[in-house]
């Protein structure tokens, strides 16, 4: 368990370390250690600048200049071997070190190795897009410019993917609101009925984990449903809870919550 330390002007720390709990790292090994690893890597610095390389968790993380990540990436494909982009995006550093880390993790089949290419670019800075050598970097790439703001420069088609069009914002940056800032809550509001309508709707709620059981309108209320826009008084009997439709289906047992059991045990 933590040491507790005091609250006391809490927004005045530092953030990253105060606020949240900062697991401890997994143990670094030697690139020299694997020879597959140390070949590689000398293949990459034989033509870039490589500022840092190690071993952890079993594949190999080296850190590279922002402006060489496609010169990177096509050595590896051709000439090592790492013939899968199988995942990319980028995390938010802004307010430690105003700075984003993308990272590209490659697997090699034939060599059975993945190698995760790091760097660091600043806010604002866009990055080389690298979907010419692997088609897995479209949508990614569209992936991270929607939720951080990152633009991938040569990219056919830069545009968001998850949000629409039209939206204020990035949603996995840190200083976005967890439920949506001001936009977010009139979103759909404005869009199907006009803002005209905003004082007979109200706002969207965005938390998914608010549960209200006097809300007939969104229908938030488990356990004592009702039709949209009945009056609640507070006395409705709490619903049975029937995990498939009324008459079940044939020739399967009928399940409900009291004959149901809860396995807590996940050895059993």
């Amino acid at each position: 368990m933590r040491a507790y330390t005091p609250k006391d002007n809490v927004q005045a720390k530092p953030y990253y370390t105060d606020r949240y709990y900062v697991a401890p790292q997994v143990p670094k090994q030697e690139v020299e250690s694997d020879e597959v690893f140390a070949a590689d890597l000398a293949a990459i610095q034989a033509k870039f600048e490589v500022s840092d390389a190690y071993i952890q968790a079993g594949q190999m993380v080296l850190y590279i200049k922002a402006e060489e990540n496609f010169g990177v990436l096509e050595l590896a494909r051709d000439v090592l071997g790492y013939t899968q982009l199988s995942e990319m995006s980028a995390i938010d550093w802004l307010a430690k070190n105003n700075t984003f880390e993308i990272f590209y993790q490659m697997l090699s089949m034939s060599k059975r190795k993945r190698i995760r290419i790091k760097m660091s670019i600043t806010k604002g800075q866009a990055v080389n897009s690298v979907e010419k050598l692997f088609r897995s970097a479209d949508w990614s790439e569209r992936e991270m410019f929607d939720m951080f703001g990152i633009q991938a420069n040569g990219h056919p088609f830069m545009k968001r993917i998850l949000m629409p069009y039209d939206w204020q914002g990035h949603p996995l940056l840190k200083t976005y609101p967890l439920e949506g800032d001001e936009f977010a809550a009139w979103y759909e509001v404005d869009k199907i009925y006009g803002k005209e309508a905003r004082a007979i709707i109200g706002p969207e709620i965005r938390d998914t984990a608010r549960v209200d059981r006097y809300d007939s309108q969104r229908f938030a209320r488990l356990g004592y449903e009702v039709p949209k826009g009945t009056k609640i008084t507070g006395n409705e009997p709490k619903t049975h809870e029937n995990y498939q439709e009324d008459g079940g289906v044939f020739l399967v047992k009928k399940f409900d919550k009291e004959s149901s059991t809860i396995v807590n045990d996940p050895q059993r």
